[in-house]
Formats: C-alpha cells, structure tokens, sequence
C-alpha cells in the first residue's frame, strides 16, 4: 500500500487521518499510563484510572469519527473546522503527558505529581482528566453532527469549541484562520432527517447480552483487502447504516450499511497501516462466512485467480457475539435481491451440536426450531429458521439459554401443543416478524407454539434431563484422594 501524502489528498482526508492517528497515540499514552499505575501506591490509582480510561473513550471516538465520515462524506466538510479546532489541543496534551511520565530523571510519583498539577494549572484549573471529558463530548457531538442525528444540538458544539479554543490559547496553540464557515443554523433541519422505519439490523447489537461465554484460543484479526485509501469508495448519499463492530481494540472495524441505490446490504471493512486508514468493500451477495474455531472468516471471489480468498478473519470474545454475527451476515446474505445462491454449508454454524429439531407455529408462520449445543463453550441457544420455500433455513430468531434455565419455573407446558418460557431474550433477524405477539399472556412470556404434541414434549424433557443433570453435579461430594 501506498502512503497517503500530504500533498495528494484534501484537508478533510488528512484531518481524518490524523483522528485514526491521535487514537494510535491515545493508545499509547493510556498503556504508559497504566505503566506508571502500577509503579504507584493505591492511593494515586483513582486518578490514573479515570485519566487513562478517559483517554481510551477518545481513541474510540476518533476512530468512530472516521469511520462513520466514510458513510457520510458530504457532511464531512460540515466539521472540517471543528476539527481543525480540537486535533492539535488533544495532540499536544497527548504529548505533553507523555512528556512527563517519560521524565527518567523524576521518581515516578514525582513524575504524576508534576504532570497533574502542572497540566491543571495550565488549563485554569481544569482537571486533568476532565480535559479528556470536554474532548470526548466534543467529539461525541461532531458524530452527531456528522450522522444528522436529532440529539445534535448546535448551541453545546459552539460552547465546547469555545471552550477548546480558550484551552489552546492556554496551554500555547495559536488560534485558527478559519478558511470556511462553521454549521449554520439553517442547516439544522437536517440533522432530524431519520429513516421512516428502522432495520431489524440496527437493533441486533444493540441489545445487552443476557450471557457472555468466553471463547479460547483468541488471537489477532487479520485484513486481507484489496485495500483503497479514504475516498475512493464510492458509498452512495442517504445509504443507511446497520451496524458497526470493533475488533481488536479497534484496529480492525467492520461498518454495514443499506445502499440507497439497490437497498441491498454492504461489508465496508477499516484497517490501520502506518497510522492511515485503509478501507475495503464487498456486499453480502459477495462474500461468503464460515466458523474456524473463535473466528468467523469471510470470503471473496478472485476474478483474476478465479479462485476464493480471504477477505477478513475476525475472532471473537464471546460466543454469543460470535452467533449473532454470523446469523445477522447469513440472513443479510439470504434475504438480499442480489444473492444468486447460498451454500447450504453457511446456514450451519460449525461446530455446534443438534439437540433438538421440530416445526412450530410462529407468529403465523411455520417454522423450524432448533436447539442447538457449542461444543467449544458448551453454550446453548434455540435457533428458529424460515421451515420452507425460497428463505428455507434462512434465520428468524435466535435465544441464550442462560443460568436461568435452571429455575424450575422457567420453562412451562401450557397445553398438549405450548410451552411458555420465562426471561428470554430473542435476537430478531426479520422485520416482518412480531415477538409481541407470542408473548400475549399475563406473564408476558415467550410463548412456542408446536406443530406437533410429541414435539413439545421432547422439547420439555430435554431442559428437564439437563436440569436434572446439572443439580446431580453440583450436589455430589468431591472424591478424596490419597497421595
């Protein structure tokens, strides 16, 4: 890959480079940070730790600002100014911190004295770490701006640039020429334009996790492209965006978004290389997603080698973030106009374990439902998939069945056909689907319909069998042994 240059690109792309480089930087300089922590009594700790943490929240700032500025390019030069305002502020106190934790010739709490109370002093008596909170509201608000969010608001932006700028000329940053014109009043209008009705994908992440199973064997997220520099993707104006996912402290993202051209799902995935952002893009239609132990790797067609390559291999924390990922990508895939075919190999998660298959009646529709057993984490999850027709196997819904299965009341059989389960949280992966109307009792339980009486009785026994199992494991006496 070719360096970006000064020279070759516009202001707005090397003001959006320098956040992907500060948030390297803010890296650094919180992990120096909390270096210097553990060097320290405790009593110096709550400090360093609510810096050093203020300090990690501008990292993911920046780096959230570029990427969604590649979703909304015709805004960027909304906040050109503003940046221009805040970038060298919050490079220079980035510098100046490492400055002083770098001092070999000061005791290391001499070092944190010096630093905090010189760089308080400075700002007019502005705390150390809440300088990082006025730069994280700023930043958080130029998002808003930048995605025309409603909770804009115009007069607080104007209050922290003027706050901003009061603190460069504090600690000895000269002021900015400004060349254009800050947001305008009358653009404001613009910032309440919303999607009449949102996508089922915009919720999906956007829901707590009841469970989070850790999975082993982690290692780092690997890129493969083609890669282009900012820019050079063309992203059409108005296209939504669904979802965005991090990985490996956000060195690695990966943002989806709905063309407004043909409505159909995209894969824009940001690397970093040399402290610039590189991105790449394929639609759902494009790729092709398979498990290899605690990652998910996606996959593209090599029209030069005609052959299928790596696009991204991205691993996962948690097994639940890792099969909502996978559901969201193949009922993205499967639902998409552009789709010629899917393999049938993608509607399988690998390996995961059936329990349990039968048909039930959903919300009117039929459809299949599936417990299904991670054999790595020994997690389990009830999968409901479209039973027939084109979408066959394409996912509806999928639950975690947590530690409350255990409870004698979570799961209960109402009649030859139903069973009504208690605190369930489904993940929904279809618009046309209505949770609420199978939770229209008195308990607001999740109500499973079956198609057959044998179906729910199946279902009953084995959470009855594991529950039976779990309690015998707990309650027999550890063996003594003799050496």
């Amino acid at each position: 890959m070719e360096p970006i240059t000064p020279a070759s690109v516009p202001v707005e792309t090397q003001l959006l480079v320098g956040c992907c480089r500060e948030a390297d930087q803010a890296d650094i300089v919180a992990r120096g940070l909390d270096q210097l922590r553990a060097a320290l009594s405790e009593s110096f700790h709550g400090h360093l730790i609510a810096l050093a943490e203020e300090i990690r929240d501008s990292s993911r700032l920046l780096r959230s600002l570029a990427d969604s500025s590649h979703m909304h390019m015709t805004r960027v030069p909304f906040m050109t100014n503003y940046l221009e305002v805040l970038l060298p502020c919050l490079s220079r106190t980035l510098k100046d911190i490492t400055v002083y934790y770098e001092d070999k010739t000061l005791s290391r709490e001499i070092r944190w004295r010096k630093m905090y109370n010189k760089m308080t002093e400075e700002a007019g008596g502005l705390p150390l770490p809440q300088r990082f909170v006025l730069y994280n509201h700023f930043l958080s608000l130029l998002k808003l701006l930048l995605t025309r969010s409603p909770s804009f608001d115009l007069n607080t932006l104007e209050t922290l640039r003027t706050r901003v700028s009061t603190l460069r000329e504090q600690i000895g940053i000269p002021p900015v020429p400004h060349a254009g014109t800050l947001v305008r009043q009358s653009l404001l209008p613009l910032a309440a334009v919303q999607d009449r009705d949102s996508h089922w994908a915009e919720q999906i992440f956007s829901l707590p996790l009841p469970s989070r199973t850790a999975l082993k064997h982690l290692r780092s997220s690997k890129s493969y492209g083609p890669f282009y520099p900012w820019g050079h993707l063309t992203i059409p104006q108005g296209s939504t965006v669904l979802f965005k996912r991090p990985f490996d402290n956000d060195t690695i993202s990966i943002v989806v978004f709905l063309s407004s051209v043909d409505q159909c799902p995209y894969f824009l995935m940001r690397t970093i290389q040399n402290n610039t952002p590189w991105y790449s893009m394929f639609g759902a239609h494009e790729l092709c997603i398979e498990r290899e132990g605690s990652a998910l790797q996606l996959k593209r067609w090599s029209r030069s080698e005609q052959c299928s390559k790596l696009w991204a291999a991205l691993y996962f924390i948690t097994w639940e973030e890792m099969v909502l990922f996978y559901c969201t990508f193949v009922a993205l895939k499967a639902r998409n106009l552009l789709t010629v075919q899917i393999h049938p190999n993608e509607f399988q998660l690998r390996r995961e374990k059936r329990l349990f298959q039968a048909q039930i009646i959903d919300d009117g529709f039929k459809h299949s439902l599936i417990v299904y057993e991670d054999l790595q984490t020994r997690g389990l999850r009830l999968h409901a998939a479209v039973w027939e027709g084109e979408l066959r196997q394409c996912p509806v819904w999928t639950a975690f069945v947590t530690h409350q299965s255990q409870s004698s009341t979570w799961l209960s059989r109402r009649s030859r056909h139903r069973v009504w389960l208690k605190d369930v949280q489904l993940y929904v992966f279809c618009n046309a689907y209505r949770q609420e109307n199978m939770r229209q009792n008195k308990l607001g339980a999740f109500e499973i319909h079956f198609d057959r009486e044998e179906a729910a009785r199946r279902f009953r026994e084995l959470f009855s069998i594991r529950s039976a199992a779990s309690e015998t494991s707990e309650n027999e006496p550890v063996a003594s042994s003799s050496v």
